[in-house]
C-alpha cells in the first residue's frame, strides 16, 4: 500500500459553511502530514465593474473594502487554525478569477500537492449560471483535490 504524504495543502475559503468545513479537514490532514497549509480567498473583481447606479466605481472604495473585510476573515481563520494546534499556516488574497487562480496559478506559484474545497460556495442559481468552481477545479488541477462534504 502506498502511503501520500502532502506538504503543501491549499484550502480555498469563500465565508460558506462548506468552505469552513474543508478548513477543519486539511488542518486535520495538514497536523497528521506535518504540512504547510495556505488559506486562499479570492476576490473576483467582476462583481465590482459596475456599481448600484450602472455607474462604474472609478474610485475603488468598493474593492478596497471588500479587501479590508477579507482580510480580516482570514485572520480570523488563521487564529482558528492555530487554535487547532496548526502552526504552518499563511493567508492569501487574490484577485480574479476563482477558477483560474485556484486551479492552476496558486498552486504553481506555491508548490501545493493538495487542495481541499468545499463542495459549493454558491448558491443554486450561481451554480447554474456560472458553473461550479469545485467542479472546475477538480477536472483542471495538476494536484490532488478532496471535496470536503
Amino acid at each position: 500500500m502506498i502511503k501520500q504524504e502532502y506538504q503543501n495543502i491549499l484550502i480555498p475559503v469563500d465565508g460558506s459553511k462548506a468552505a469552513e468545513k474543508a478548513l477543519e479537514r486539511g488542518v486535520e490532514i495538514a497536523l497528521r502530514n506535518k504540512a504547510h497549509v495556505d488559506i486562499l480567498n479570492v476576490i473576483d473583481l467582476k462583481q465590482f465593474s459596475v456599481s448600484f447606479s450602472g455607474m462604474i466605481d472609478a474610485n475603488g472604495d468598493a474593492v478596497y473594502q471588500s479587501f479590508e473585510d477579507v482580510e480580516g476573515y482570514l485572520n480570523k481563520l488563521v487564529e482558528r487554525v492555530h487554535d487547532l494546534g496548526l502552526k504552518d499556516v499563511s493567508a492569501h488574497a487574490r484577485f480574479g478569477s476563482p477558477r483560474g487562480i485556484i486551479a492552476r496559478e496558486f498552486p504553481e506559484d506555491h508548490q501545493n500537492d493538495l487542495i481541499i474545497m468545499g463542495a459549493t460556495g454558491l448558491n443554486p442559481v450561481e451554480r447554474l449560471l456560472v458553473g461550479s468552481v469545485t467542479g472546475y477545479v477538480t477536472r483542471v488541477a495538476n494536484c490532488d483535490v478532496m471535496v470536503a462534504r
